[in-house]
């Protein structure tokens, strides 16, 4: 019989284990554990079927149907995690929905004619979304990197992960800037119960007896948002505001947006209209389009900042410490914010 594993367990696998999801494709891309490797053992229609099956006719024609569907590719189906395991000793993670009979069959199957070792995730995906969901709800230290836009935040989180810091990267794992122009250059984002698995994974590889550093972040990062234990984390946190020269942070955003086709920045900046009125949006747009990039920024960063302060409020003054640079140098900036929490 194959081991059934609780959550920390089964997500430490030994190196060289591959975890398996057995679940449907479409189960998968809604969410999944970070790193598994989908080998589904029933399609997205097939899954349906069964599921009508069993409530209009009972569980055991909706298992005879199972079985009638998979049947013929059983053999497929087994070379296929073969070949994801080591020869010399096969072993495999498996698990499906609730730890049920996917992934049990599919453990039988590999242990039986395959001899493979074979650990199953008790509860299945659903314990590890609980997993995931209670992960953020241990106290622990956090301290956030604030600052206007074009402050370097992301690149100062660099460094300070650089310098052995706990960091987590939220916008990194959310694919998304938080701005208006957030999602320039980015992948897709993830779903939201993607987003919430690879953060909870993120936020467990950091040692929990040490601060983690995050950056400023509104509840929202494009169209993902924090878990609720995680944003009171954040709101209750030391907030280290790092305050720069305008020009410092106009030629920031001139790095990093200056590239991307005039169009493409207008049609983010339309997107704030209401926020940021039509004539603005109006003057903005006609410097975008006349190469005049920094005066651009001039003209949305008034909106930002305005907003960004607002935010600020938000946090007990007691709180903040600012901490003033001349220039924006990310590895200077870490190694101060550093210094200051010793």
């Amino acid at each position: 019989m194959p081991d059934e594993l609780l959550t920390d367990a089964f997500l430490t696998p030994p190196p060289g284990v591959p975890v398996i999801d057995v679940r449907t494709p479409d189960e998968f891309a809604l969410g999944h554990i970070p790193g598994a490797v989908n080998v589904p053992l029933f399609s997205n229609a097939e899954r349906s079927a069964i599921g009508t099956t069993y409530k209009r006719d009972g569980r055991h024609l909706a298992v005879s149907l199972g079985l009638r569907y998979v049947g013929p590719r059983l053999e497929e189906l087994a070379h296929t995690l073969l070949a994801l395991t080591d020869p010399a000793e096969p072993r495999l993670h498996i698990h499906c929905w609730r730890g049920g009979m996917r992934s049990a069959s599919v453990a039988w199957l590999m242990e039986t004619t395959f001899g493979c070792r074979v650990a199953t995730l008790k509860g299945g995906y659903k314990s590890f979304r609980h997993w995931v969901l209670e992960s953020f709800a241990t106290p622990r230290e956090v301290r956030v990197v604030s600052g206007l836009t074009g402050s370097g935040k992301t690149a100062i989180l660099k460094q300070l992960e650089a310098r052995g810091e706990c960091v987590v990267d939220l916008e990194g794992l959310a694919r998304h800037k938080g701005s208006a122009f957030g999602q320039l250059g980015e992948d897709a984002q993830p779903t939201q119960a993607q987003f919430e698995n690879d953060l909870a994974r993120a936020w467990r590889a950091t040692a929990a007896d040490r601060p983690v550093w995050l950056e400023d972040e509104s509840r929202m990062i494009g169209k993902r948002v924090l878990p609720e234990a995680l944003w009171q984390r954040k709101q209750d946190a030391r907030i280290h505001v790092v305050e720069l020269p305008d020009d410092e942070r106009i030629h920031h955003l001139c790095r990093v947006y200056a590239g991307f086709p005039p169009a493409q920045l207008a049609a983010c900046v339309a997107a704030i209209r209401s926020r940021l009125g039509g004539g603005r949006v109006q003057a903005t747009i006609e410097a975008l389009h006349s190469g005049d990039f920094a005066g651009a920024c001039r003209i949305i960063l008034a909106y930002y900042d305005r907003t960004y302060q607002t935010c600020l409020t938000g946090y007990p003054p007691t709180h903040i410490t600012r901490h003033p640079f001349p220039k924006l140098e990310p590895h200077t900036i870490a190694a101060a914010l550093m210094e200051s929490t010793r």
